[in-house]
């Protein structure tokens, strides 16, 4: 048997696992799809705190994975690279936002024709591919085995381990017994890359939240924010859609060729990410520590989170409950 037992293996999961595995814990990891079927294998994967609220655990989990995410950059971890962002703003907005205290590089800017204002930041992109390969690797040299096998119930997880860490996204919502759990669907269309290095966001688009985050060989062109909605099957009109906003917000995107289409489902919650111990434990006798609802934010929040995991699931310390 080893210490603990992480259900969950996208970014979320193998992340928490990561840092249990480095602060010396015996770690194993269940998961019902490879990394590479997991949601996390579509997100956009830009650092960006969207739809989170202005809470102090949120801003340190994010400039914890800010900081994390720019020492990978710069070591050359796969898929990891710090890139140039421009934020076009629809309407005044006094001061700087609440998350800018993690950015070093954030500036106002002077607003470019039609806009009343714009950020400029440099902020860690992540192409999922490569990084989810990278984490299974780093996983595979701390010793960590990650299996396929879909839990029901998360007492099942105490045979594996006597703590189990719950980062099971929208299927916490069935195994956490959490109503609050719900599904958000984005859209995304992929382009070939034409040589853009910058991305740019129009979050206020009265047609649609628009947003242009460049790769090394294409481009994530978006998007949409869709609660409640779980069918993940093409639509060629929001494609589109998708496609119109972004090549009016970026006009050298004209012309590029179309890669395909992608949906998923952000595991969003209400109420925010729940980090924390659940005091009812497993019902199977195991320590349980939850780590899911971050939305379309989980790159963003993924390492700060863990550290906090890390620290939850000690069995010799006296952790925080709710």
């Amino acid at each position: 048997m080893v210490d603990v037992v992480v259900v969950g293996a996208g970014v979320i999961g193998l992340t928490s696992a990561v840092r249990l595995a480095e602060a010396g814990a015996g770690v194993a990891v269940l998961t019902a799809d490879e990394p590479a079927r997991t949601v996390s294998q579509v997100a956009a994967a830009v650092w960006y705190p969207t739809h989170t609220s202005a809470d102090p655990r949120v801003l340190e989990w994010a400039r914890r994975t800010f900081d994390e995410l720019a020492a990978q950059a710069g070591s050359g971890v796969p898929g990891v690279v710090m890139r140039p962002t421009r934020m076009l703003l629809r309407a005044p907005v006094d001061g700087a936002p609440w998350w800018s205290a993690g950015v070093p590089d954030f500036r106002a800017a002077p607003a470019p024709p039609g806009y009343a204002g714009q950020w400029q930041f440099t902020v860690p992109t992540v192409e999922m591919g490569p990084y989810l390969d990278w984490l299974v690797t780093r996983l595979d040299e701390l010793g960590v085995r990650v299996r396929r096998h879909r839990v029901t119930r998360l007492a099942e997880a105490a045979d594996v381990a006597p703590i189990v860490v719950n980062a099971t996204g929208l299927a916490a919502g069935e195994l956490a017994d959490d109503p609050a759990v719900h599904p958000v669907r984005g859209r995304i269309v992929l382009v070939a890359n034409p040589g853009l290095v910058t991305s740019v966001r129009d979050e206020d688009n009265p047609a649609g939240i628009t947003y242009v985050h460049p790769r090394s060989r294409d481009v994530v062109l978006g998007g949409t924010f869709e609660p409640g909605a779980a069918e993940t099957g093409p639509d060629e009109a929001a494609g589109a859609a998708i496609l119109a906003r972004c090549v009016a917000l970026v006009p050298e995107l004209a012309g590029a060729p179309v890669l395909g289409q992608l949906a998923g489902l952000r595991p969003a919650r209400d109420g925010g990410v729940r980090v924390a111990v659940d005091p009812s434990g497993t019902g199977g006798g195991a320590r349980l520590v939850h780590n899911y609802g971050h939305g379309g934010a989980g790159v963003t929040l993924a390492w700060g989170c863990a550290d906090e995991v890390a620290v939850l699931a000690d069995p010799v310390r006296t952790a925080p409950r709710g």
